[in-house]
């Protein structure tokens, strides 16, 4: 007799303190992106210090962000903060001549009620280079949303959409509603008649290119990125334009295109895993009309490729403390590994952007027959180190302030901090997210084969010898 599933989701919430990185952190990998931008950090020494430990780029590398360091004489108003900004800004253009120039605001720069965004207009229009203002500061909850700043931001830089001529918003709206003419003569036409499809999420050329081959296998048409790799090749947004977002933490964004721009969300589950993948192209195809092909098949064609993984990971446990928003995401696909997750914590749950991710998680669980682990948001870290004690998970998922202390207890932990980085978007990368998932359980299993040798010290170097 098998014993029921509770099919809810638990919601809870604690009163921990956020323990993440600075939001600032962002200019790592969008610095990268956007090929022809410059990021300032308008910031206290420490903010320079964290971005130079942070990102370990050496100076003579030039890489394309930099820090305007505020002083005393800046905090106290002594000196005009629109003239200092102005000389780097010349500076800037004079030695790098980017396409647009971002300011990042610091948690300084609230506090002292910076005006930034008063002060921007009115440079860009004298120096004659785009600026950009992103308060990208530690007052979030994760270090992930200094991305959904930054996007939220460039969001009202995009164009309007055009419409050819003779037609128009509601013909677009119309077009939708029906099947397309000549869906399956795929030798007669490339890409089916469907709105504008814009992804927004910054992602390395490569995984953008994977993402646009998998929807073109269902011939839809991306009709741009947000962020694109150029400033000038931002996409075109508007009323009759269709967004849809590739990771968890740009609710911010998502509110933005709606609201502000009047883009139709398509609220889908993050193509995360091969499961997160075929659900998100799901979730796309039908609001066009466009019936999905083979996709059964090469999710299953994923699945077998993990088989060695999969078999190393099956009955293992993990515990998420919360740091990057990538939690319930990561989550999801373990548990369809096979893994028993037992606790989701989040520094910060949007509801209603998840939506659909929450949903899948819930199928997958029943699917797996396993309970649904509570989610709970903003963690005591306490509390939770308590909770790890009594669970004694496999591992713990965590960030990195965290990981010497659980592993001094005998907890293996995994920094979530490289899921961030790690390419771990679309079928292809399953594997990555695995293998670091899996690397610190492999350790242990090479561990546990050394148990039976013995380390000896001889001329300050160490030999193993197998006792008899």
């Amino acid at each position: 007799m098998s014993a029921k599933i509770d099919e809810t989701i638990t919601f809870e919430c604690e009163t921990g303190n956020y323990h993440t990185f600075c939001p600032i952190s962002c200019v790592s990998w969008l610095y990268q992106k956007i090929e022809d931008s410059f990021f300032l950090v308008v910031g206290t020494k420490t903010c320079g210090y964290f971005l130079q430990n942070a990102l370990g780029v050496m100076i003579f590398a030039e890489p394309r962000y930099a820090m305007a360091e505020l002083e005393e004489g800046d905090i106290s108003a002594h000196l005009n903060d629109y003239e200092e900004l102005k000389t780097l800004c010349i500076r800037i253009r004079k030695d790098r001549d980017p396409s647009v120039i971002i300011w990042i605001g610091t948690c300084t720069t609230e506090i002292i009620k910076m005006d930034l965004e008063g002060m921007a207009p009115k440079l860009e229009y004298e120096i004659g280079i785009p600026i950009l203002v992103a308060r990208a500061n530690g007052l979030d909850y994760a270090f992930t949303q200094g991305e959904d700043t930054v996007l939220a931001v460039m969001a009202h830089r995009c164009p309007e959409q055009e419409f050819p001529i003779g037609e128009s918003k509601e013909t677009i709206t119309k077009t939708k509603l029906f099947p397309f003419p000549l869906l399956k003569e795929k030798k007669l036409v490339e890409y089916a008649n469907h709105p504008p499809l814009v992804i927004f999420g910054s992602l390395p050329s490569n995984l953008v290119s994977q993402l646009d081959t998998e929807l073109r296998r269902q011939f839809i048409k991306v009709s741009g990125w947000l962020p694109a790799q150029r400033y000038a090749d931002l996409p075109s947004l508007g009323d009759g334009v269709y967004v849809c977002g590739v990771n968890p933490f740009l609710g911010r964004t998502a509110t933005t295109l709606i609201r502000r721009k009047k883009c139709e969300l398509i609220v889908a589950p993050f193509p995360i895993g091969p499961d997160g993948t075929r659900a998100w192209i799901e979730r796309i195809c039908p609001l066009f009309g466009i019936e999905t092909q083979n996709l059964e098949e090469r999710e299953e064609r994923i699945w077998e490729s993990l088989k060695d993984y999969l078999d190393l990971v099956r009955g293992k446990s993990v515990f998420f403390m919360g740091d990057n928003l990538l939690e319930i995401s990561l989550a999801r696909f373990l548990i369809r590994c096979g893994m028993i997750v037992y606790e989701i914590g989040i520094p910060y749950m949007d509801k209603r952007y998840q939506a659909a991710e929450l949903a899948l998680l819930k199928d997958t669980c029943i699917k797996m027959c396993i309970p649904i682990p509570r989610i709970v948001e903003k963690p005591d870290n306490s509390n939770q180190i308590r909770r790890m004690r009594e669970l004694q998970p496999d591992l713990a998922i965590t960030g990195m302030a965290h990981a010497n202390p659980l592993g001094a207890r005998g907890i293996d932990t995994k920094w979530s901090v490289e899921f961030t980085f790690a390419q771990i978007h679309g079928f292809a990368n399953a594997r990555d997210v695995l293998e670091l998932v899996t690397r610190p359980l492999r350790r242990n299993e090479n561990l546990d084969n050394l148990d039976r040798t013995t380390l000896v010290r001889k001329n300050n170097e160490f030999y193993t010898s197998t006792p008899r």
